[in-house]
């Protein structure tokens, strides 16, 4: 009990996060097939969101990917492990990762874009049917730990104050009308961001009666943030890269 003690008093609140580390650790690491693996498809037939396929190769898409492991436990011979960098990217195609080729290149807005923000950037999230898993993390990226603001970054109540709309769910039926009018009523540049899989591709619900396949269905989405849900850090590190301030 004393050590414990001990140990909370030498901890600091909130984490130190040198734009460095930031960089090394903070991007979200999707499964990737390694040397061993022999195209035999069962981790292709296990995967819950067809987000792997071996003709041609081996890919993932991590647009799609749930994280959930059944891709792992269903190879014989242990060829998969999250291994594969996967950061946030401009274009949706980006995110199909292929065995053997390098990581994609990291998203950027506009330079017209970046100059008109400077160094704030204030966020509206908008939840299009997520199950929460997205909002933890989005409540986590303002406190104590993570505090997105000491970089200029901050959620905002309205998107008539908002230069982004962070979008999560898999934009249920209902709720596109709601998307499509909130950003109407964001000023310009109205950025649009898809945090996680559901916002990205609609997975694991997406094609169904009640929801599309993500935001891309209604809006196009300026940047696509990989993960189910995707780590506070990756968040702030996808938004600084984004902001080219990495």
């Amino acid at each position: 009990m004393l050590d414990i003690i001990e140990r909370r008093l030498r901890e600091k609140r909130t984490a130190t996060v040198p734009l460095v580390q930031l960089q090394q650790g903070g991007h979200v690491l999707a499964p990737m097939a390694g040397g061993d693996c022999d195209l035999c498809g069962r981790c292709a037939h296990a995967c819950p969101t067809a987000a792997i396929e071996v003709d041609g190769g081996w890919s993932v898409d991590a647009g799609r990917c749930l994280w959930c492991g059944d891709c792992m436990s269903a190879c014989d011979r242990k060829a998969i492990t999250y291994s594969a960098e996967c950061p946030a990217v401009s274009d949706r195609q980006d995110l199909v990762l292929r065995r053997g080729s390098p990581p994609p290149v990291p998203g950027r807005l506009d330079d017209r874009v970046v100059k008109v923000l400077g160094r704030s950037l204030s966020i509206r999230e908008v939840d299009a049917g997520s199950c929460n898993g997205c909002e933890v993390e989005v409540n986590s990226l303002s406190n104590p730990v993570y505090d997105m603001e000491r970089f200029g970054m901050r959620i905002v109540a309205s998107p008539r104050h908002a230069d982004l709309l962070l979008v999560t769910g898999p934009v249920t039926r209902n709720m596109e009308e709601a998307l499509i009018r909130t950003r109407d009523a964001a000023p310009e540049p109205r950025l649009v961001a898809a945090m996680g899989t559901c916002a990205i591709s609609g997975c694991p619900f997406g094609g169904s009666y009640a929801c599309g396949e993500g935001v891309d269905g209604v809006l196009k989405a300026d940047l696509y943030i990989p993960g189910c849900p995707p780590h506070p850090r990756a968040v702030i590190l996808s938004l600084l890269q984004a902001l080219r301030r990495l």
